[in-house]
Parts: structure tokens; C-alpha cells; sequence
């Protein structure tokens, strides 16, 4: 059980094997997956993506991919 003299590297050991054993090997490594920090900078690369679209550009993709999804 989980008490005030735990250190924060035995709370985390003691929920990891929590998790194991409750979710299994495969639900326990989905569940880690689920938290995955990844790298990069999202702004940065969404503001050179976006950088030559206008709003209206968008619109326009947007509307075509509605029209290509309803006649497949």
C-alpha cells in the first residue's frame, strides 16, 4: 500500500507493476504508448505548413475532401 515514506521512485514502481499486472503485458505497454511525448515543434512546423494557405484555401480543401468522401 502506498504510503507518505514512498519515495516518488517507488510510487512509480509500485503503480508500473499495478498496471502490469492489472492490463497485462500487451494493455500495459498500449497504456504507455498512450502518454508518448514525441519530439519536434508542433507550432513551428503548423506555422510552415500553414504559412502560404489562406483561410479561403482551407475552405476550399475542406469542401472538395466532403464532395470526394460522399461520392465514394
Amino acid at each position: 500500500m502506498i504510503n507518505e515514506s514512498m519515495t516518488l521512485n517507488e510510487i512509480q514502481q509500485a503503480g508500473l507493476a499495478a498496471l502490469s499486472r492489472e492490463l497485462g503485458p500487451v494493455g500495459f505497454v498500449r497504456f504507455l504508448q498512450m502518454f508518448e511525448r514525441g519530439y519536434g515543434d508542433y507550432s513551428q512546423e503548423r506555422s510552415d505548413w500553414l504559412e502560404d494557405q489562406s483561410v479561403e484555401d482551407i475552405v476550399k480543401r475542406i469542401q472538395e475532401k466532403r464532395t470526394q468522401q460522399n461520392l465514394d
